[in-house]
């Protein structure tokens, strides 16, 4: 696989792809407006990829950066494309281009009181073998709980709420986000 990543501030070819792929891939309640995702894209500490293997669109990835941290707030192959090796590839494509930086995302809460437990699961086992690592954090956004998973260390209750801010700006006054379990 070649997978690299174009800035859709450089290259919107897969606009629409991404958008349909961003409203499919993720539960409303955990979607942010993309038009606020797109307004973000445009700050210097964001980056917002269309993720391809050579020619071919695989998927998306959006990046929020804040000092030594890259938060992978979006991340979602094509379903056409799952199961074919590309979440793995783009992620280790991620490791390499953000090296040297504490890489983390959040993954659905996994606990056996859910009714989809088997999946969420089977989306922790899919990050380790990626290379990424439970930090024993847990984080709140909305009524939503979430582990945190990542490479080069954790990151504090602070850490996230400047990196947060950093993304959303005054906007963050309507959200609920904190690392819980500090």
């Amino acid at each position: 696989m070649d997978i690299h990543f174009i800035n859709l501030n450089q290259d919107g070819t897969h606009i629409e792809d991404i958008k349909k792929l961003y409203n499919t891939a993720f539960p409303a309640d955990e979607r942010a407006p993309f038009r606020m995702l797109m307004r973000g894209a445009r700050k210097e500490n964001i980056d917002f990829f269309s993720c391809l293997d050579g020619n071919e669109w695989v998927g998306l990835l959006y990046i929020v950066n804040y000092l030594d941290m890259s938060y992978i707030f979006y991340f979602a192959v094509d379903e056409s494309k799952r199961g074919k090796g590309y979440g793995t590839a783009i992620l280790h494509a991620a490791q390499q281009k953000y090296s040297g930086r504490r890489l983390f995302l959040a993954i659905e809460e996994v606990d056996e009181k859910y009714a989809n437990y088997h999946q969420r699961l089977n989306r922790l086992h899919f990050y380790e073998k990626a290379g990424f690592i439970r930090s024993g954090q847990k984080m709140q956004e909305g009524k939503v709980i979430y582990d945190l998973m990542g490479i080069g260390g954790r990151v504090s209750n602070k850490e996230y709420r400047k990196l947060i801010r950093s993304f959303a700006g005054m906007m963050m006054l309507f959200f609920t986000m904190k690392i819980l379990d500090e």
